[in-house]
């Protein structure tokens, strides 16, 4: 076991609660993990109360039952999810906002092998149904943090080389404890001093206002334009309260939405994907007139085809992020096979729906105004990564000039 695993275990428990979803006093908290993290959950329902919180809800799962589930369910019972999962849902979102903290652990390729129409069926059915919960967590309606634990499973991919799983287990809590800065002496001050740095590089984007970004690299030639009025974000966020949350810890993006409807060119991923437990590799997709006309894989190829062309506006984009190559998790040189991890080593696109508060007065816009805005609506919002030390990308401003933003995966601004 790590030294002192304990003590930066609940260290980091504290960090998810007093920096991540910052608890306050009166607030309801709904905790989503897997049973083999109950000692984090422990110190996170703890550190919770301490902090003032009126309620705590834990929902628990388990990797081989939610396999045996897809193995076993038939489709239509798979798919038939209750109204009341439905209705407390909805209730914890309408009338308590309940902080959202969803912990990440489940092995990257889960459901390999388990047929891609059940997988995607009920991805279908789910996004449809918790939509109340999408829409207000994409408004920063309420606050939330995506953050990770050490899964045996999940280690296992991460560091086969390793002679034994708690070995791979310790290595892989040590990379979530450093790149969450739970060494730090504070690790909140060291997330603040994280954040300035963050919010300068996308104060500087915000004033520039770009109309459009051209990416080139090695199978990559891609033009996206970007919505007027767009704002740049990074690491905090912050509810009606004006209450400061943290999305994603660890964090090391500056992301906004593009114009969904000006999209032209090529793009290959460049890490691995897990999607809905699947494993995807190889990802090659083309657009032309503002939708996705083609994507393929060399792993995976089904299920990233069922994404695209059988969700609600998937064939659109959501989100462009900017992650430098020399960011700390790039250069730790591990692949993590986990969305949360592998999209802040690495420039990346997302499949699907744009948050509003990525464009001035978006979270009081209908859907039919966002779209009218260049924001791209769905059902679905799937991260891909794309970014490589061999990455170029341009702004172009509205007349026409040309300003590097990186070169070779760097910053150049």
């Amino acid at each position: 076991m790590l030294n002192n695993f304990m003590e930066n275990l609940q260290k980091y428990a504290k960090l998810l609660v007093a920096k991540g979803i910052n608890v306050q006093p009166g607030d309801w908290v709904k905790m989503t993990i897997t049973v083999d993290q109950a000692p984090l959950a422990r110190f996170i329902t703890q550190e919770a109360y301490a902090l003032g919180a009126e309620k705590v809800i834990v929902k628990w799962s388990d990797d081989e039952i939610t396999k045996l589930h897809y193995l076993h369910q038939p489709t239509e019972v798979l798919t038939d999810i209750p109204q009341y999962e439905i209705d407390e849902s909805e209730d914890h979102v309408l009338n308590h906002r309940v902080s959202r903290l969803s912990i990440l652990s489940s092995d990257p390729g889960l459901l390999n092998g388990v047929d891609p129409t059940k997988v995607a069926a009920f991805q279908n059915v789910a996004g449809k149904a918790f939509h109340a919960q999408r829409k207000a967590t994409q408004n920063d309606d309420l606050k939330w943090t995506v953050a990770a634990a050490a899964g045996a499973s999940w280690a296992a991919t991460v560091f086969p080389h390793l002679a034994t799983s708690e070995e791979q287990v310790d290595a892989l809590w040590d990379q979530i404890f450093k790149t969450c800065r739970v060494y730090e002496e504070d690790p909140i001050v060291a997330w603040d001093e994280h954040k300035k740095t963050l919010n300068e590089k996308a104060a500087k984007l915000n004033e520039i206002q770009f109309d459009a970004l051209h990416y080139t690299a090695p199978g990559t030639d891609l033009t996206l334009g970007l919505p007027k009025n767009h704002i740049w974000a990074c690491a905090e966020s912050y509810n009606p309260k004006d209450e400061e949350f943290i999305a994603n810890m660890p964090t090391e993006e500056i992301f906004t939405a593009p114009d969904t409807r000006r999209m032209d060119g090529v793009v290959r991923s460049t890490k691995p994907l897990s999607y809905a437990g699947t494993l995807i590799e190889g990802i090659e997709v083309h657009f032309k007139d503002g939708k996705i006309v083609n994507i393929s894989a060399e792993k995976g190829d089904e299920a990233i085809k069922k994404l695209v062309f059988e969700n609600e506006g998937a064939t659109g984009l959501g989100e462009v992020a900017l992650v430098p190559d020399p960011s700390p998790i790039s250069q730790s040189g591990i692949i993590f096979f986990n969305t949360l991890y592998d999209e802040n080593a690495s420039n990346h696109l997302a499949i699907g729906s744009a948050y509003p508060t990525t464009i001035e007065g978006g979270t009081t816009m209908s859907q039919e105004e966002l779209q009218a805005n260049g924001m791209n609506t769905s059902t679905v919002h799937v991260d891909f990564m794309i970014g490589s030390d061999k990455m170029n990308i341009d702004g172009i401003k509205q007349d026409g000039t040309v300003v590097p933003i990186f070169r070779n995966g760097d910053w150049a601004f």
